[in-house]
């Protein structure tokens, strides 16, 4: 991911730690905190999560802004949830040890084991592989009955990027063999990684020769294991080989064809509109989707934008209107009434019908309808409100909206 600076602005840190809240407690209803770990653990649901939240899609920002909303918002439910985030960037990650026995003392779990897991799993990423990136975000996820997920990424300062690494703790039969559930960044070449599981023998070696030379060790260099990577690209926009166009215009027709005519509770929630039916649907993929649904993490900012300008400003409109929809759903669910939270797979599982028969607009039309309408919307971007109705260089007021382009073809 390559490496952007500066700072989340309040009104979108604030409006993420909302959403971003209210779609864990979403996953847990219905497929409890283990559902929530298995998501976390997969660095292509984390990229579309961030996405969907309003950050820039493809920076190194998004894992640093995400696991900090998450930290603040699940902090007051920790007890309900059973969840607790601990660490976080740079000296905040100094603090996971005692944030760790902190939970151990309140769940009873085995506080020094948590510790040794975070501690290990930190030195795996720094020393035991050795790839460039240095760490600088250390963020552990438990739960109360003592499972856990790491989420930390390190930065190459010379190749301006940073690589992020998932962890999870079931399925771990070894911290030094194969231990990760997936990472994020490019294939490096040659480098050492004795965690690789042909590496059985270089650490094998390594411990016999702690008392020779340590010039030996340099032939124990191997290549870095085949796994599913996440690599973003370098551009900051949005592209066509970005995108699974079908799987987005399925969405969009879901949203402006009126395909929902099963969700009337749903829509009876206040200010859900058609373009607040989009940002709903890509947020219910998020909730409800299969791992194969993240492949293009980037068609999630077609929910709420990002914060700049790319695919388009975040509109504000529709990000309060979505918290409000999904914390609706969550709090007639808490009593007993869970009509709405089955709204929401209704509306994934109807989207992913229609996108095998939707045709549409372009991306750059659908980009360009974004913009026209972003003032109306509450249009934001870290450069303040946006007042244009186009972009730079502008769409083409001639031609037709894109969601009057969309056509359903049985």
């Amino acid at each position: 991911m390559p490496l952007h600076y500066g700072r989340v602005p309040p009104w979108l840190a604030n409006r993420m730690t909302a959403l971003g809240t209210a779609i864990v407690e979403a996953i847990v209803i219905s497929e409890g905190v283990t559902g929530f770990l298995s998501r976390l653990s997969d660095p292509f649901w984390f990229q579309a999560f961030g996405a969907v939240l309003g950050m820039d899609w493809h920076s190194s920002g998004i894992t640093t802004s995400v696991m900090g909303a998450l930290k603040r918002g699940l902090a007051p439910q920790a007890k309900e949830l059973g969840l607790a985030v601990c660490g976080g960037r740079g000296r905040h990650s100094r603090n996971t040890p005692l944030e760790l026995l902190q939970v151990a003392e309140r769940t009873g779990l085995d506080g020094d084991a948590l510790v040794r897991a975070s501690k290990l799993v930190a030195k795996v990423d720094n020393t035991a592989v050795q790839d460039g990136y240095a760490l600088y975000l250390h963020t552990f996820v438990v739960t109360d009955e003592g499972q856990w997920v790491v989420v930390q990424q390190g930065m190459h300062g010379a190749a301006r990027d940073a690589r992020r690494y998932h962890w999870k703790s079931d399925g771990i039969t070894s911290f030094v063999e194969a231990p990760h559930t997936g990472m994020v960044g490019p294939n490096m070449g040659k480098i050492v990684n004795l965690t690789d599981k042909r590496a059985a023998l270089a650490r094998q070696a390594t411990l016999s020769l702690t008392d020779e030379n340590p010039d030996r060790i340099l032939g124990l260099f191997c290549s870095i294991a085949s796994k599913r990577c996440l690599t973003m690209p370098r551009h900051h926009d949005v592209r066509p080989t970005d995108v699974f166009l079908k799987r987005l215009l399925g969405v969009l027709c879901l949203a402006n064809k009126g395909g929902v005519s099963d969700f009337e509770d749903l829509l009876l929630t206040k200010g859900l509109g058609p373009r607040t039916m989009q940002a709903l649907a890509l947020v219910a993929e998020v909730v409800c989707g299969a791992p194969s649904r993240f492949d293009d993490p980037a068609r999630f900012a077609f929910a709420h934008g990002g914060k700049d300008g790319h695919p388009h400003p975040v509109p504000l409109n529709v990000y309060d209107n979505t918290i409000h929809a999904l914390r609706h759903s969550l709090d007639r669910a808490r009593i007993g009434d869970y009509e709405k939270m089955a709204a929401f797979q209704r509306l994934d599982r109807q989207a992913r019908a229609l996108e095998r028969l939707a045709t549409g607009p372009t991306l750059e039309r659908i980009i360009d309808d974004e913009w026209q309408n972003s003032p109306d919307r509450g249009g934001m971007t870290v450069f303040g409100p946006v007042t244009q109705k186009k972009r730079n260089g502008g769409a083409d007021k001639r031609a037709p909206k894109a969601a009057k382009q969309l056509r359903l073809f049985a």
